[in-house]
This record gives C-alpha cells, sequence and structure tokens, in this order.
C-alpha cells in the first residue's frame, strides 16, 4: 500500500536503499550489554588493567549510558547541514569510559574497532523484510543498479549480515557512514552513490525510514524520488519537522509495486 504525493515518479536509474528498517528490520537481543561488558572486562584484564572500581556490572551501565548518549547525539547531527559520523573511538573513549582510568580508556579506545563490530552484531538480530528480493530482482530486471547509503556507526556489521546471507552482490555501491565520515542528512552521502553510479542525483530514488535523517537527506541532495518505508520508530521526530516525501510505502513489496508501476515496458 502507498500514499503518493500528486507528482507521479519517473523509473529510476538507479535504486538507493538505507539499510536498517528499509533492507532489514531489527530487534534488540537480550543480555548483550553483559555480554560486551564481560567482553571489555577480559580485554583490561589482558592488558594489565586491574581498575577493579570497572566490574563487568559498572561497564554494562556505562556502555548503556554511551549508547543513550549517541543517541541524542545522532538526533542533533540530523540539524547540521553537513554532519559528520562518529569516531569508534570517541564512542568508546568519551561516552563509554570518559570516568575510567586512562588505562583502562586506552585499551577500549585501541580495540574500538573491534568493540563497535562485536556491538552491533552482538546488540541485535537481523532479517531481510519481505520483499527484499523480488525488489532485488525486478531492479535486475529493469536494468537498475541498486545501492545502500547508510549511517552506521560499524558498517562492517551490514556486510557481515549481507555476506551471511549472501545478498553482498545484489548491490552496485555500498555507502557507510562510518567508512566515509560523514552521517545523513549530509546530502555528500547521497551524491557519494550517485556519483558512484555515473546518474544525477535527480535521476535516482532513495528509499529511508525515518524524516529526520533520510527524508530530509533526500530533499538536501534533490533526489529525483525521495520515498520513505514505514518501520519501527518511523514517526518518532527527534523534532517538530515539517518535510513530506514523495512517496509513502509500508514494506518493501509496497515499494517493489511502486517500481512496477514506474518502470513498466522498461527491460535490462
Amino acid at each position: 500500500m502507498t500514499a503518493t504525493s500528486a507528482r507521479k515518479l519517473a523509473a529510476p536509474k538507479a535504486l538507493l536503499l538505507d539499510f536498517g528498517g528499509v533492507i532489514v528490520s531489527t530487534t534488540h537481543l537480550p543480555g548483550w550489554q553483559a555480554r560486551l561488558a564481560g567482553h571489555v572486562r577480559g580485554l583490561l584484564d589482558r592488558a594489565g588493567v586491574s581498575a577493579p572500581e570497572l566490574s563487568v556490572a559498572q561497564i554494562s551501565d556505562d556502555i548503556k549510558a554511551a549508547g543513550i548518549a549517541d543517541s541524542h547525539w545522532k538526533d542533533a547531527m540530523s540539524r547540521p547541514l553537513a554532519p559528520r559520523e562518529l569516531r569508534h573511538e570517541e564512542f568508546w573513549g568519551d561516552f563509554a569510559a570518559g570516568d575510567w582510568p586512562q588505562q583502562a580508556q586506552d585499551v577500549v579506545v585501541t580495540e574500538a574497532y573491534d568493540l563497535c563490530r562485536k556491538m552491533g552484531n552482538w546488540k541485535s538480530e537481523r532479517v531481510l523484510r519481505k520483499g527484499m528480493l523480488d525488489l532485488f530482482d525486478a531492479a535486475d530486471a529493469a536494468g537498475v543498479p541498486v545501492g545502500i547509503v547508510s549511517n552506521a556507526l560499524c558498517g562492517q556489521v551490514h556486510l557481515d549480515f549481507l555476506d551471511t546471507h549472501g545478498l553482498t552482490d545484489r548491490f552496485a555501491t555500498i555507502i557507510h557512514s562510518d567508512e566515509v565520515k560523514l552521517r545523513k542528512p549530509n546530502p555528500e552521502m547521497i551524491w557519494l552513490a550517485t556519483r558512484a553510479l555515473g546518474v544525477d542525483a535527480g535521476e535516482a530514488w532513495y528509499v529511508g525510514d525515518n524524516f529526520d535523517r533520510d527524508v530530509l537527506c533526500g530533499k538536501r541532495a534533490g533526489i529525483g524520488g525521495n520515498i520513505l518505508m514505514e518501520a519501527k520508530g518511523t514517526y518518532e521526530l527527534p523534532y517538530e519537522l515539517k518535510l513530506k516525501p514523495d512517496v509513502i510505502v509500508a514494506d518493501p513489496v509496497g515499494l517493489l509495486g511502486l517500481f512496477h508501476e514506474a518502470t513498466r515496458g522498461i527491460a535490462a
């Protein structure tokens, strides 16, 4: 089911997708903070850092607090025109370990990338959304390249999922914010993808699951089809934003219908 504006979308020359909320649905796993905290405590022990005040329980609390701080930071970064992405070392050194002894800070900063990767994989279970494989097949049949444009503290977590499910080759380009050191709604995120695919932003569609990062990014980039896909949290805006996408779809099945309508008669 779709809710469209009066403007009919032209067939895209490229289809750009957000990862979480669009390609996959995500569910948090119980006990991930304690598991990660135990791993961190092990790193400290092996490095010879006693820090008895840093029990597994305390480290777990600090990881939880870091996640909340990160969430607020992300909301704030929807306001600047060209926001950057948070570095792995900043998450662990500043948000998680800001009050830790220097030796303990040094350990987690050194291991920050691997810790972010483990956190992403241990924190959430990801499931490919229904209809997404059919969308990939339809794009292939129409000769429309598909790319990923996604904010991610550690984009390798997304690649781990794609590799595990044999989906990596379905994408002609993959832009992750931690790799390019920018984050949506910075329009350069979309432009990096369209340049890689050799199309203008006005000739492409971008599909995201929230207003303040995705729809705003599409508007700033001058995207040809600015599409919102509903997911958990889509309508939980961090601040008032009077911005409407071109189309709202409920799920990949709705996006597939929209794609078929726009590309009818087009073959590779």
